[in-house]
């Protein structure tokens, strides 16, 4: 192991909004290491070889989403760091099928955050439906979000940030947003599209607000508070919609890392010795962290 993002989901898990799937198990799942060996038959990667383990552990492949290519939609399907032991260790397990080669352009510490956080946020900024050049809002600019954001600048979008926390609204123009004003402020002109990454429930409301006809609003989060009464005539008359997003397909990584080394992304993350990491996550619980938070179980390249 040399690397392992921090997760909100890793902190949902910590604090009790997600029930863990196996007593005691190691949380983690933005896990960068080195094949140390090889299990009987696995030919996909070599020893030494740098790999990435993400959230999507195993699915049946037989189930009816599976069959049509839905994976990330499995009815029994398995999770780094909930159902089996994640990167919060010196080492961990993988099917090679479930596992990412990573681009040489990031090190350990800059990858760690592209496979989950970077991931998902890629699948929401698919599921928002953004057109070329649209104008989309981002609410919550952590982890997960301020790399959706240079994903969508890239692709010639105007990126309008909400959050609460000023060191992160200074991080989104500097990488290039168009504004960025408090959590439930209204952005200077109607979005096309939004993703919720805070997980916020009374949230929603500003955010389908602020939606043009037409748009639609992603919540990327795994766990959110309850959302308030949305009233139809207000918030999704004219056609707008509000989605959610389950997980990642194995297809979403590959595309997520291929285009994140075309750009290429640039993580800003905040270090930690492996001993730390409890004060990694009380820091991620008080929004304490400007970009992700990565542990180093190992030395960094």
């Amino acid at each position: 192991m040399a690397a392992c993002g921090v997760c909100r989901t890793d902190l949902h898990l910590v604090e009790g909004d997600l029930a863990p799937r196996r007593p005691g198990v190691v949380p983690g799942h933005e896990v960068v290491g080195h094949v140390a060996a090889q299990g009987r038959d696995a030919q996909r990667f070599a020893e030494g070889e740098r790999v990435g383990i993400a959230w999507l552990r195993s699915t049946c492949g037989a189930c009816r989403f599976c069959v049509r290519g839905d994976e990330n939609l499995c009815i029994e399907p398995l999770f780094t760091g909930w159902d089996a032991d994640g990167g919060y260790c010196g080492y961990a397990v993988v099917d090679e099928r479930y596992a990412y080669r990573i681009p040489e352009v990031f090190s350990d510490r800059e990858a760690a955050p592209l496979l989950c956080a970077g991931i998902i946020g890629y699948r929401a900024l698919r599921r928002s439906g953004l057109r070329p050049g649209g104008r989309l809002g981002i609410y919550g600019f952590g982890g997960s979000a301020h790399l959706t954001a240079q994903v969508a600048l890239y692709e010639g979008a105007t990126v309008h940030v909400m959050t609460r926390a000023p060191d992160a609204r200074e991080l989104a123009l500097a990488l290039g947003c168009a504004s960025a004003q408090g959590a439930d402020d209204p952005p200077p002109e109607p979005l096309d599209a939004a993703i919720l990454f805070a997980p916020v429930g009374t949230l929603v409301l500003p955010a389908m607000a602020a939606l043009d006809r037409g748009g639609r609003l992603a919540i990327a989060g795994i766990h959110l508070s309850d959302i308030p009464t949305l009233n139809y005539e207000s918030y999704l008359f004219e056609e707008r919609e509000l989605v959610s997003v389950t997980a990642n397909s194995r297809r979403d990584g590959e595309e997520f890392l291929a285009l994140a080394a075309e750009i290429p992304i640039r993580p800003t993350t905040t270090e930690y010795p492996f001993e730390k990491a409890a004060v990694a996550l009380g820091d991620l619980a008080r929004d304490a962290v400007n970009g992700a938070a990565v542990i180093r179980v190992s030395g960094d390249r």
